[in-house]
């Protein structure tokens, strides 16, 4: 399924044209890279990426991250890293031990300019690469939407808009193949 503006106001109706516009191209490439292919997977993709990003709002956490300093299960070891290794992207990647494995993937200097997680380009590729990486396509097979967001969140957190935005993903995906 190639994405659109119209379709992507659909799956994520309070986004805004312009973002819709800027991420469009590379979440047309990078889901088809990652193998996010087919109904379940797409639906279960957009409705996480949607929440995570506030509707294609925001690429970067918006929190502080102090929250995270000294979290050894981030790989947060150096004072800063809390702030410094934030969510980004559209799936929020959290912490020096995430954005070291994704600057190793996408080969990109990601833990000496973080901020490269925010560009367009590098916000869908660094959530498609995620979103492969931890198996999240063969669960999204399975229909786990609820394993998927334990794994993305660490807990459920935004469940309720994660599952509105997935049953939305599902219902137009369906009008669509009618």
């Amino acid at each position: 399924m190639e994405l659109n503006k119209s379709l992507l106001k659909e799956f994520l109706p309070n986004s805004n044209d312009n973002n819709r516009e800027k991420y469009i191209p590379f979440l047309n490439r990078y889901m088809k890279h990652y193998r996010i292919n087919n109904d379940n997977r797409i639906a279960a993709f957009i409705a996480q990426i949607g929440h995570e990003s506030g509707q294609l709002k925001y690429n970067q956490e918006i929190a502080s991250g102090k929250a995270y300093e000294g979290r050894k299960d981030l790989g947060n070891i150096q004072a800063g890293d809390g702030v410094r290794f934030k969510g980004r992207g559209l799936i929020q990647i959290t912490g020096r031990s995430n954005y070291e494995k994704a600057e190793k993937a996408l080969d990109i200097d990601c833990v000496k300019y973080p901020e490269l997680l925010e560009q367009p380009e590098w916000a869908v590729k660094s959530a498609c690469w995620w979103w492969q990486s931890h198996g999240l396509n063969e669960i999204a097979d399975n229909g786990d939407f609820r394993m998927i967001t334990k794994i993305i969140n660490g807990g459920y957190n935004g469940w309720d808009d994660r599952y509105k935005l997935w049953l939305n993903a599902q219902s137009i995906i369906k009008k669509y193949k009618n």
